[in-house]
Parts: structure tokens; C-alpha cells; sequence
């Protein structure tokens, strides 16, 4: 089977960052604002080569969005920068009314999302987000496995007309794809090829279901992992044909169980090619505070948790 290993750790946010520096670079009409988080957000370069394209909202995030949908207006690209509770929760009305409805192209761009935002708890995580973002008309969710992955699909969103909510998250996790890699929105990526199990994972979850295909295949168990970095348009053809060859699938995200990927991944198999599912995700809880691999292991979002799920939805075949 095809193994990935990894040579660094690296947050995603910080993709995120040199992403919009390198927009910065190439595209005049790319502008930035933030609400009060600049450092978490990685923005600082931006703003170094930029400072007349940066707009320092302050802690006003329904502002900031309603200020973005203007900016379009005269043909920029507004990339807005604040973590994914305040970019989605605190100013969804903003969203729907100011940017989706009119399909205004604003880049959503949402820093320490989930549980793994760790010691700052439960008001600051969310694991609502995707299910928030991706029923609104007309929206695109990203939410990308790793430095590199971020740093493309930042530049990648720059490039579609209309309005993107591009997740990503705090804590340090390996690089394990590459850094020259085209980003296409809405194409999953089969990360290895299996005939027993289907593992659909998308954001930090993805190198976990690397790490759990490589245990499982020592136990004599073939799962071709996915990785699904676009929710929204989601690769239904890839799914299906995937679950096809497998007849069973486990979805894992760093997300509640309800209104996210898996969901998603449930109404495709329905209507389909129905198939047993298993999730690995919250289970309609909050979070609270912890470190970020405590939280993932109490909270049973990590390889462990996708290797039972597998074998609990394999004997269900």
C-alpha cells in the first residue's frame, strides 16, 4: 500500500498566510481585513508588502463582512481573517444577507476551527461551521489537510468568482503533501487505494486515516483513504465510486456528526448507492478546554477511533 511520512509540522493558518502573501505578490485586486487578530491569522506579511491593501476592522466582525461585500463592488477580491467562531456563528446573518444572497465574491477565511483550538474552550471552538456555511446558496467550503493544501487552496480561491469559506486550523500537524501541488476546488484526492473500506476525511482528520489505513492494513484490512478538502462542492463521482468497490464507508472530521461532511457524504449514499456508514466526529456536544491531542482523544477524533469505526462498519457489510 502507499504510505506517507513527513519530514515537519506546521499549523495550517500559517499556509493560509503565505498564501495570501503570495496573492499579495500577484493579484492588485486581493485585499485583507481582519478583526483584531492579524498574528493569529498569520496576515503580517501581507501587511508588510501591502499596507494600503489592509483594513484593520478591530473586534467588529459583522462590520468587517458587510465592509467586504462592499469592496467587491468596486472589483476587489476581499480575503477576510478572523478565527471560525467569529467568522461564521457571530456574524452569520451578515453572510447570508450581505455576501451569499448576493453571491458577492469574499473569501471567508476562518483560523482555529474545532476542537484543537484547545485551551481557549468551548467559546471559541466551533463545530457547527460546516454545517452553517455549506447550506448556504450558493457557498463554497474548503477545509484542508495541511500547510502545503492550505497554501494552495488559498490561491485557488482567489481565482473562483464568489463567495468561499476556507477553514483551517492552530495547532502544528505534518506536511504530507506536496508543495507544488495544483488545487482543485471540489476534486477529492485518493490518498490510497483499498478494496475493503472507504475512509472519507477531510482537514486535520486526513493524516489520521493515513495513520489508521497503515494499521489496518497490518491487520490484513485494505481502506482506500480520501481525502475530501472540498465539502462543498463535494465529489460525489469519487464517493461513489469508491463505496462501489469497498460497500462500506467511515466519514472523519473534526466536526459535529450533524450538518457536517458526514451528513453530506449520508445524503449521497441515499440517494445512490445506500451502504453502512460509520462517523467519526463530535457527537452534538460542545468542547471545552484542553490540549489539542487531549481533546482529540477524549473526544475520539483521532487514528484509533477511525480504525474501530472501520471494522464496526465492515462487520455491518
Amino acid at each position: 500500500m502507499k504510505t506517507y511520512t513527513f519530514t515537519e509540522k506546521k499549523d495550517t493558518r500559517s499556509g493560509f498566510g503565505a498564501g495570501l502573501a503570495e496573492l499579495g505578490r500577484t493579484n492588485p485586486n486581493v485585499v485583507a481585513l481582519c478583526a483584531d487578530l492579524v498574528g493569529s491569522l498569520k496576515m503580517d506579511k501581507f501587511i508588510e508588502e501591502n499596507p494600503e491593501r489592509f483594513f484593520q476592522v478591530g473586534i467588529a466582525e459583522a462590520n468587517m463582512m458587510g465592509i467586504a461585500a462592499g469592496l467587491t463592488i468596486g472589483g476587489k477580491i476581499p480575503f477576510t481573517g478572523t478565527f471560525a467562531n467569529f467568522s461564521t456563528g457571530r456574524v452569520y446573518d451578515q453572510i447570508r444577507q450581505s455576501i451569499a444572497y448576493s453571491g458577492k465574491n469574499v473569501k471567508i477565511c476562518a483560523s482555529h476551527a474545532g476542537l484543537t483550538l484547545g485551551e481557549d474552550g468551548a467559546t471559541h471552538q466551533i463545530l457547527e461551521d460546516i454545517g452553517l456555511m455549506k447550506m448556504l446558496p450558493g457557498m463554497v467550503v474548503i477545509n484542508p489537510c495541511d500547510y502545503n493544501q492550505t497554501k494552495a487552496a488559498t490561491l485557488a480561491i482567489a481565482e473562483h468568482n464568489g463567495p468561499v469559506y476556507l477553514r483551517f486550523g492552530r495547532p502544528s500537524v505534518p506536511i504530507f503533501t506536496p508543495a507544488d501541488q495544483k488545487f482543485e476546488i471540489g476534486k477529492a484526492i485518493k490518498m490510497t487505494e483499498g478494496t475493503d473500506v472507504t475512509i472519507v476525511a477531510t482537514g486535520h482528520l486526513v493524516w489520521e486515516a493515513l495513520e489508521a489505513s497503515k494499521a489496518l492494513f497490518e491487520e490484513g484490512i485494505s481502506a482506500e483513504v480520501i481525502n475530501i478538502h472540498t465539502i462543498k462542492p463535494l465529489d460525489e463521482e469519487a464517493i461513489l465510486k469508491s463505496v462501489a468497490k469497498t460497500e462500506c464507508v467511515v466519514t472523519a472530521e473534526e466536526h459535529n456528526y450533524l450538518g457536517g461532511l458526514g451528513e453530506s457524504v449520508s445524503r449521497v449514499l441515499t440517494l445512490n448507492n445506500p451502504a453502512p456508514q460509520e462517523f467519526v466526529a463530535t457527537n452534538d456536544t460542545f468542547g471545552e478546554s484542553g490540549t489539542p491531542a487531549q481533546l482529540m482523544e477524549k473526544y475520539g477524533l483521532n487514528s484509533a477511533a477511525i480504525i474501530k469505526k472501520a471494522k464496526a462498519v465492515i462487520a455491518r457489510k
